[in-house]
């Protein structure tokens, strides 16, 4: 994200999908009460390259309110890079990001509100009790969060919601991609931010079509060993190659020793125990390869480091008045 001189202290950044049936409601429920809360606010949404009219209902929304900015990419990029979108125009003090299906209830605002005002960096809603289907989300959900705790030492219970209120500086620089959105708050934990959740409403989606599935599965668990790697090895990553490369040539070295003794103390045949010999020696070279894979990862993490200033979307146009953000009363 850029950093701004000034900005109102709130952000809400909203992505859209083929959301038509939902924006309008949605816009009045969460209008209705950021203007109770007397702060100043801006209200991004972001239209995730929609087919239907959910950007030609966002652009309305926008004449008329000041409040509003919209961006609107080129093309379906995915909720991740939405997200990104949003965090990367919004200019607030604190930021909350929810979906615009209504399954967040903009009621609940307050709520992270006062978490962070209570010293916390990132507040994250937790679906206490899911109205999820069993099979296709409940079980999935519940075994994913299970191993991001584990893996990321991050003690919260759902690490899946958008429903999120962070403090600008905790996520200032963050750069997203693949489906990594969900896991913001092991992604940044490595820089010691101070980590609450609260218990959310689980509403059951009325209108339009769920986005989720079974086929998000497998692209979770990948995810999961994504999060590890840049949680613990992105800056040390010779420290999990050069571990497998120890293993794996250690291994190989200690068979090749065993045959040797044999050979020379009691005259084994090299010929019976060609095959043996052969796999120490393919298991010292994997494990050298594994350390030479480590060194080089190490060198592209260094120039990662520089030079992540990489945008995994594309914005056809953004609705922004001149001027800075809109405020809201405060």
């Amino acid at each position: 994200m850029k950093e701004t001189a000034s900005g109102p202290y709130l952000s809400l950044v909203v992505p859209f999908y083929n959301e038509a049936e939902n924006v309008e409601e949605m816009h009045r429920r969460l209008r209705a009460v950021l203007d109770r809360l007397g702060k100043t606010f801006e209200i991004i949404y972001v239209d995730d390259g929609s087919t239907d009219r959910t950007y030609d209902l966002l652009k309305a929304i926008y004449d008329r309110d000041p409040a509003v900015r919209v961006v609107k990419l080129r093309r379906n990029f995915g909720q991740t890079a939405g997200l990104q979108a949003g965090f990367d125009h919004a200019r607030g003090e604190v930021i909350i990001s929810m979906d615009g299906d209504l399954q967040h209830d903009p009621e609940e605002i307050p709520q992270f509100l006062a978490k962070i005002d209570e010293g916390y960096d990132i507040v994250s809603g937790w679906r206490k009790e899911r109205k999820d289907n069993l099979i296709v989300r409940k079980i999935p959900s519940w075994a994913a969060n299970r191993m991001m705790r584990k893996l990321s030492g991050v003690a919260i219970h759902d690490f899946g919601t958008t429903f999120k209120a962070y403090r600008r500086q905790a996520i200032s620089g963050l750069r997203l991609y693949g489906e990594l959105h969900r896991f913001i708050p092991a992604l940044i934990s490595r820089t010691g931010v101070r980590i609450t959740e609260i218990p959310i409403s689980n509403i059951v989606r009325q209108k339009g079509k769920s986005k989720y599935g079974l086929s998000r599965v497998r692209r979770v668990f990948f995810d999961l060993l994504t999060v590890k790697f840049l949680v613990s090895f992105i800056d040390r990553p010779l420290q999990i190659f050069g571990l497998l490369g120890l293993a794996f040539g250690g291994v190989g070295f200690v068979i090749a020793l065993v045959l040797t003794v044999g050979f020379y103390a009691f005259g084994w045949s090299i010929r019976e125990n060609l095959g043996n010999l052969l796999f120490s020696i393919f298991l010292m070279i994997l494990g050298v390869f594994f350390v030479m894979t480590g060194l080089l990862a190490e060198m592209i993490s260094r120039i990662y480091f520089q030079t992540h200033d990489i945008r995994i979307y594309s914005v056809d146009r953004v609705d922004s008045r001149a001027g800075g953000p809109a405020d809201g009363p405060g």
